[in-house]
């Protein structure tokens, strides 16, 4: 099998655990090749802790869950230094904490008050966090999954925008369809019937990590012409002077994306050309991914929100009024 094939196994096997979500799915494995952080947006209810259990379950990395609350510490997720007793001497050694995973699951990020998200900033942006004046590396697998609900707001921090911009993406689930609806029945009830069975459960399909480094490899080397480049800057440039470009877009976006942005653009289009089997990366592999690497990067202004639009609404238009290269 091809590293490709790798790739599209570990992503089948995680559709066949979470139903009726192919694109959430898809944009998570988007997130994966690109060494990015996802930030997933929904309902309570929709699968967003079952989607990264299912994503742990199938590939060779170690998950840490973290349950966000307004008490928590920063020491409570980076690791604090601790004594110990060595040949009967007391030392002072460093006690990782349970940031130091591969898949981190931030349950609910915007419950933690501002040190913690000081300290999961770091974590993010440097892939190192640093106690006592001494830096402590992340392992090289490390992405941060986290969860939000959008519409519990008591007892919340809204995320700044420097950790806003620090996520890849943003992901949004929605409700199944019916029909697949009715199918995550069917499947609960087989899990339930499995655990009460006395047959020792079937091994997973596992990925180890040398695949993911590899894939990340092909994604690097993919071509980006000049045009596409200045395809990428012109949509970034598009939502700092939306005024070039239509008036409505003036009256709705009140800060535009920063340069994080465009080297999001152009890392997740590259990773969506690599997994469509191309080796050079087309408008359309930019225009795929525009929604969830821009709509957390925009702060919309005040008249968006009283004519009710939304960043996906913006970007839409903005796709629009952007000349595609020939």
């Amino acid at each position: 099998m091809s590293t490709r094939d790798d790739i599209n196994a570990l992503q089948a096997s995680i559709a066949e655990a979470v139903l009726g979500q192919e694109a959430v799915i898809g944009q998570i494995m988007l997130g994966l090749l690109a060494n990015g952080h996802l930030l997933l947006e929904s309902l309570p209810g929709l699968a967003k802790t079952r989607t990264v259990k299912a994503l742990a379950k199938h590939l060779d990395a170690q998950m840490s869950r973290i349950q966000f609350t307004p008490d928590l510490l920063p020491s409570d997720i980076t690791g604090a230094e601790v004594l110990h007793q060595a040949d009967g001497q007391n030392v002072i050694r460093f006690q990782p904490g349970p940031l130091f995973g591969n898949l981190i699951l931030a349950d609910e990020i915007n419950r933690a008050p501002a040190k913690v998200q000081a300290a999961l900033l770091e974590a993010m942006e440097e892939r190192q966090i640093t106690v006592a004046g001494t830096s402590h590396k992340m392992p090289k697998l490390f992405i941060v999954l986290a969860t939000q609900n959008p519409i519990e707001q008591e007892g919340t921090y809204p995320l700044p925008e420097a950790q806003m911009d620090r996520f890849l993406m943003k992901v949004l689930l929605d409700y199944p369809l019916p029909a697949d609806e009715c199918q995550v029945l069917r499947l609960l009830r087989l899990e339930e019937q499995a655990v009460s069975s006395s047959e020792p459960p079937s091994p997973p399909y596992t990925l180890a990590q040398n695949v993911i480094f590899a894939a990340r490899q092909e994604v690097s080397a993919i071509h980006v012409s000049p045009a596409i480049d200045q395809y990428l800057i012109d949509l970034i440039s598009a939502t700092r002077h939306p005024a070039d470009y239509d008036p409505d877009l003036a009256r709705w976006i009140s800060i535009g994306a920063s340069p994080r942005g465009g080297i999001g653009l152009d890392r997740a289009a590259r990773a969506h050309a690599w997994l469509a089997g191309a080796d050079f990366v087309s408008p359309d592999n930019v225009r795929a991914v525009v929604h969830p690497v821009l709509r957390h990067r925009l702060k919309l202004s005040y008249d968006a929100m009283a004519d009710g639009v939304s960043a996906d609404q913006v970007l839409d238009r903005l796709l629009d009024k952007v000349a595609i290269p020939a």
